[in-house]
This record gives C-alpha cells, structure tokens and sequence, in this order.
C-alpha cells in the first residue's frame, strides 16, 4: 500500500527525497501526536514526562506533532509500532523514542541488535555523561582549546562559543561542544588528546558502553527499515558495524543563556545531520524543526525518558529519498527556561568511513522512486563521495572560516540562509 508523503520536497547536493508515496511500504499510522498513549491517563502520563527539576517547558509554545515509539515494542516486532517507525522515516525524518521498560531479550536472524538491549541502562548511562560533560566544560577555556582539532583536519575534541557559523554571512554561533570519536573509545582506532576528566578510564568505560547501546538502538531502527524497504536482509547493518571505523560519535553541547530579547537568537543553525540515525538526549527546549510543507519553526518539547531520534543524510542518498532527513536548528529555550544553560548529549551513528553514499540496490521501493524521479526529471547523478569524505566536508564548512557551500546538505534548499 502506498504512504502518503506529506513532505514536498528535499534539496540538496545529488540528493532529491521528494516523493508522492512508495508501493509496498506500510501505511502511515493514524495519528501524530507525540502524547498519545492509552496506556495510562493522561495526568499520569503528562507527569511521568515533565523534568520537575526544571523551569516548565511553556504550554502555549508550538511543538512539532512527532510520533511517539516505544523500544519495547519494537523489540518485540510489534506490527503497528514499525509502521509508526516507517511512518516517521518516511514524513518527518524524527521521533520520540521511549526507553523506559528494562531490558528485553529478543534476537533474531532478520534484526542485528544484540541480545540484552537495556532502554532504562542507557537512560542511566546518558544521566552519569550529562554530569561527565559538565565537568568538562568546568575546565578552563585555555585548556579546552587546545583540545580543538580542526588545524589537524578533524572534527573530533572541543569547539568553542563562536568558533562555528549559522549561517553563509558567518554570523557566530552561540554553543561549546565536545565530540568524542566512538573508535577512540572503543579501542578500535586511534587514541585522540583529550582533557585528563576524559582520558580516566572508568569515564572512558562509560563512553564506549554508551556507544555500545546507542548503536544497539540504532540498530534496532535500522533492522524494522532495512525489513520494510525490502533490501537484502542485512543490508543496512553491514554499513554500520560497530566494530568498523566510522564517523560515530558522542557529542555534548552546552549553550549559556543569550542577552538577548529575540527568541529565535541561533544556538546551532539550519542543518541536517551527516550522517545516518541521530539519538539524542536533551531537558530544556531549544530544538526546533521545520516540518513538511511548512515555514514555521517548531519546537521539540523534550520528554522525560525518552530519546528524540532523527534520521540524517545518508539514509536519504541511500534510499533515493525514500527517507527523509529533516532541517532543524536550535534557539534560545522558551518561557522561563530561556535563563537556563542549555545541555545536550547526543550519538551520531554514521555510516562506515568507506561506504560510499549511492543509492541501494535490490529494493522495490527504492528502484520506483528512483524510476519516479527519473520520469519527472528529478533524478540526478550521484556524487561520488564516500561516508567520511562527506561528513569531513560539512563539519569543517561549518567552523568559522569554512566552506560554507560546502556545509549543504540534503534539505538546503528549504533554509532561507544558504
């Protein structure tokens, strides 16, 4: 059954995702409303969600209506839970993904995930590196700086207020981040400079399994699309093995209050993201995202227990545009919340470094969007380029200096600041 698509359109370098519906998919789930749940009622519900150490996100403030997942279920092949997932990938290119409910046991030959998958342990674990990272960027600026890498080619370490840009004038950016390379930690690559706090070895430790587990749900969402997309069983997850060198990584991102009284003052701008899956862990609002067929921003609200998942832009090369990767940025939070220092951890899952970023072969969804585009004009020659080469190019166009051009990605003509 065809999936209705209510995106219109996805620019970028040798990468279009505007499609009209795609045979054999399943059909889109009948709501979205990220609170949904006949599970439990709803003052129950709305309060299990809410950060109560917080300010309160504004109730008067828009949000994006995303789709709300539970891991659980679809770790147990629930039918119409992978149909929300296929649904979300397909129009909105996000998600809430509910880790809470222990851990399950399921394995089998069509999904890679390992056998003990812990939604609560990765919520504990994601808490423990929300201190870590504090702790990190407590350090002296001096010291955090000559953790930048970017005169060594690389987007691994630190990156300091203002040394990234928002938008092609080169205005400033407004956040301090940190990444942390998943080989590094690991053990499978190279062992990077890093601040004594980062190199002590239970915190490096505590790195790796979150790596370890954000992977494991990465998988997870990979296996239900590989299945739905009819590619060859596998196909997805041998172009994002753990143990293989990629461009995976764990990054924290701490944005101070901005003196200023425009709300939408850029923390982080237009972009998508590089790579394949995004998982990422936030308290205060700040994310917003610009939906299908729309030129209103939108926040994401954040939810106690969950994760908010994105796709990026491989999936998007990968499946002719069959899947989306949506264009979001981030602002000043809202209401009260506006005072506070906003934090951030998130995992990049990325394609392997070598893997080229083509279209696949051997799906029926994805050869009738290509014959579509192809029919309509739309289909362009793919650029040969692999994982790393790609996500290189638009990490270091957007440092301060950079290539600008070359910071595109597959939405880039949706943002009014290319």
């Amino acid at each position: 059954m065809a999936m209705a698509q209510t995106a219109s359109t996805q620019l970028g370098p040798n990468a279009i995702a505007h499609h009209d519906g795609v045979a054999s998919l399943p059909a889109p789930a009948p709501a979205l409303h990220h609170l949904d749940d006949s599970d439990a009622p709803e003052t129950k519900e709305q309060d299990d969600l809410i950060f109560h150490d917080l300010p309160p996100f504004p109730p008067d403030v828009p949000t994006a209506p995303l789709l709300r997942l539970n891991l659980a279920r679809l770790l147990n092949h629930d039918g119409v839970e992978e149909a929300k997932l296929c649904d979300a990938c397909q129009n909105v290119g996000f998600f809430y993904l509910d880790l809470r409910g222990g851990p399950s046991s399921k394995r089998d030959s069509v999904h890679s995930y390992p056998a003990t998958l812990d939604g609560d342990a990765l919520l504990r674990d994601a808490a423990e590196l929300f201190e870590l990272g504090r702790e990190a960027f407590e350090l002296p600026t001096e010291e955090k700086q000559s953790y930048d890498l970017k005169d060594k080619g690389s987007y691994y370490g630190y990156k300091g207020l203002g040394q990234g840009v928002v938008d092609a004038k080169g205005t400033r950016d407004a956040n301090e981040f940190y990444n942390v390379s998943k080989d590094d930690v690991s053990g499978i690559g190279e062992r990077l400079p890093a601040p004594e706090v980062l190199q002590k070895e239970s915190n490096r430790q505590l790195l790796a399994g979150f790596c370890r587990m954000s992977h494991a749900v990465v998988a997870v969402i990979l296996g239900v699309l590989n299945e739905k997309l009819g590619l060859p069983e596998g196909r997805l997850a041998e172009l994002h093995r753990l143990e293989v060198a990629s461009g995976d990584q764990v990054r924290w991102v701490r944005s101070p209050p901005q003196p200023t009284t425009d709300a939408y003052t850029m923390s982080l701008g237009e972009h998508t993201d590089f790579g394949s899956v995004t998982v990422l862990f936030n308290r205060l609002g700040g994310l917003q995202i610009l939906p299908p067929d729309s030129e209103e921003w939108q926040y994401v609200k954040p939810l106690r227990g969950h994760a908010v998942v994105n796709l990026g832009d491989a999936m998007v090369k990968f499946t002719a545009g069959v899947l989306r990767s949506n264009i979001h940025r981030v602002v000043n939070p809202p209401g009260q919340q506006a005072s506070h220092t906003r934090m951030s951890l998130v995992y990049f899952a990325r394609p392997e470094d070598e893997v080229k970023l083509k279209v696949l072969e051997g799906s029926q969804a994805i050869e009738a969007k290509r014959k579509e585009l192809k029919d309509s004009g739309g289909l362009q020659e793919e650029e040969d380029v692999t994982a790393k080469e790609w996500i290189l190019r638009r990490a270091m166009g957007r440092r301060a200096g950079g290539d600008w051009k070359a910071s595109e990605g597959t939405e880039a003509g949706r943002s009014k600041l290319y």
